[in-house]
């Protein structure tokens, strides 16, 4: 039977070949494939006891730095950490570019193949992941202008030929989707005099050549290469943009999709249990394309349009918005699901909220962005207008006015959480967000670029003073957090393809009810994201819950009584409950 799998993954390789590069080429690069899987398949382990994420799955994204002790690498620091605080409470680990980089904080990636030095070394990753799964950026659509790739390029090296996209500017360009207020094109001098090369996000960051073959087999061999040194989760950074065909909007390009399955088919045959991320900013029904057929391409997506929702409800005191677009979520598969975050080493990105959001209650977010302490990027439009891109504030601080009560802030904060944790899909929780940070905007001071914000590294012996210490903030919502997950982990109904229905009780709570797979228990989930009381009532036998006599809140252990089938609730400002039967 397994033979037959591989053999079925070995000619959809090929089909997919020959529809992007031709019948001519496509046995030749077919061949050095399966030598590159023969190659790295002893070296990969494939020892997971389950094929697929549950409920107890529980990300954490972090710079392998964020952790600093003196006199010690970084990723020895962070391993300490985890093992200290989080063991059994986070499983998967996403460590953000570990690699030597030239700019935008490790996604200018210089050498792939190598460890940052200045955090560790390989076998420091490797040791990391005899302990938690960890989660490597494949930064795989540009590189460094100082990498050995682009250098090669410049000087004319035959290994590096056509290994980027020279074009000359154009009014065909100008269909091309711009992420960033920047120049598509920044001119080089090459050992073939000036040349105008494709730079999508920055002119340190070069756009690779995926139409050149050689380039191709090159990432195969780098994500191969990934998994063999402990990667259970791929994330394709900025994946959209991979393929460019001048004319077009050069995003979500059918080739690219193409691209992503056969990544995925060579994983099925070497490393079945490897899961692809894609990590595609953009409104709902493009990101959810790149889940294919629900079998053939990424098995996650970034849950993109949740931060700015859920930020609009707990400013505007009403959920309207969020109840409205979780109810029109789908299951793709038993084997997709949505990796949801609220916050990220990013800002919070508010194009995915458009057609959701009014422009008039995305400008209220950007203004409020601004007033409580944070910062707000464009992006180019094309018609020589910008838009707002992104919101650049810690979490935390976005969700309240500086001078509200720390209490207030505080149950806010903690209210979005629970929804990240009870929500369909997978968790990640920002370290920032774990450990009760705020805006470094200190950071943004020194170096000038917003992003800085949110990506502040903490002194390992300030941070363990501030986490023992029951009066600080940290140790607040820690603590608080650590015992939500904790409560999360323990329930099949969150497990992250359990289903979900949107209960429409009172527009100030965003409320819905998740029924485990076996359909054997169903968690009530209550949020109020209002500064009032608010009154709840729900007709149980509409969510399949008839033969529930009394129901308990996971969170206080207090019990609901249910009268006919009905429970009526009043939720204080800012609570949240989990009603299990």
């Amino acid at each position: 039977m397994k033979n037959n799998i591989i053999e079925e993954k070995k000619k959809s390789i090929l089909d997919k070949l020959i529809f992007l590069y031709g019948k001519e080429k496509s046995n030749e690069i077919f061949e050095n494939i399966i030598k590159l899987t023969e190659r790295y398949q002893n070296n990969i382990h494939n020892d997971s006891d389950k094929e697929w994420v549950n409920e107890e799955d529980v990300f954490l994204i972090t710079y392998g730095d964020n952790i600093k002790e003196e006199g010690k690498g970084a990723l020895k620091t962070l391993h300490e950490f985890l093992n200290k605080y989080l063991k059994g409470i986070i499983t998967n680990v996403h460590i953000l570019p570990f690699y030597p980089y030239s700019s935008d904080d490790g996604f200018s990636v210089i050498d792939y193949f190598e460890v940052n030095p200045e955090l560790g070394n390989w076998d420091d990753i490797e040791n990391m992941s005899k302990d938690f799964k960890l989660m490597f950026d494949a930064v795989i659509n540009h590189i460094s202008a100082k990498s050995e790739w682009f250098q090669g390029y410049l000087k004319g090296q035959e290994e590096y030929k056509n290994f980027f996209i020279e074009t000359k500017p154009c009014e065909e360009l100008s269909k091309v989707t711009r992420p960033r207020a920047l120049p598509l094109l920044t001119k080089f001098e090459t050992s073939e005099g000036e040349k105008y090369i494709w730079t999508t996000f920055s002119e340190d960051q070069i756009d690779l050549n995926f139409k050149n073959e050689k380039v191709l087999l090159k990432i195969i061999e780098l994500i191969l290469f990934y998994v063999s040194k402990g990667a259970k989760t791929l994330r394709l950074d900025a994946i959209g943009y991979l393929w460019k065909e001048i004319g077009t909007s050069c995003i979500h390009l059918e080739q690219t999709h193409k691209v992503i399955q056969l990544f995925r088919d060579i994983l099925d045959i070497v490393a079945p249990e490897t899961i692809l991320i894609t990590e595609t900013n953009v409104p709902h029904k493009d990101n959810i394309s790149y889940f294919g057929d629900g079998y053939n391409e990424a098995q996650m997506v970034y849950q993109f349009p949740l931060p700015p929702l859920v930020l609009n409800a707990y400013q505007t005191g009403n959920a309207s918005h969020l109840l409205k677009w979780a109810d029109s979520l789908e299951q793709i598969s038993d084997r997709t699901t949505f990796f949801n975050f609220l916050a990220s080493h990013d800002g919070i990105g508010v194009m995915p909220a458009k057609g959701i959001l009014s422009e008039e209650e995305i400008n209220e977010m950007v203004k409020k962005a601004k007033e409580y302490g944070g910062y707000v990027s464009y992006k180019n439009n094309g018609d020589g207008t910008k838009s707002p891109y992104e919101l650049n504030i810690n979490y935390f601080d976005a969700l309240s006015h500086p001078d509200d009560e720390e209490d207030i802030k505080i149950k806010r904060f903690m209210g979005s959480q629970a929804i990240l944790l009870s929500l369909m899909g997978v968790p990640a929780i920002y370290i920032h967000s774990l450990l009760g940070s705020k805006n470094y905007n200190e950071g943004v001071k020194e170096s000038g670029i917003y992003r800085r914000i949110n990506r502040e590294k903490l002194l390992l012996e300030k941070l363990e003073k501030e986490l023992n210490d029951k009066n600080a903030l940290r140790n607040k919502i820690f603590s608080k957090y650590v015992e939500l997950i904790r409560i999360r982990k323990a329930e099949k109904a969150f497990h992250p393809n359990a289903k979900q229905k949107v209960i429409f009780a009172n527009e100030f709570v965003f409320s819905f009810v998740r029924t485990s797979l076996d359909n054997e228990e169903a968690i009530i989930v209550l949020n109020n994201v209002s500064n009032e009381e608010q009154k709840v009532k729900i007709e149980l036998k509409e969510y399949g819950l008839e033969k529930v006599n009394v129901l308990r809140d996971l969170i206080s252990k207090e019990k609901v009584n249910v009268d006919n089938g009905i429970i009526e609730i009043t939720l204080k400002p800012y609570q949240f409950m989990w009603l299990k039967g």
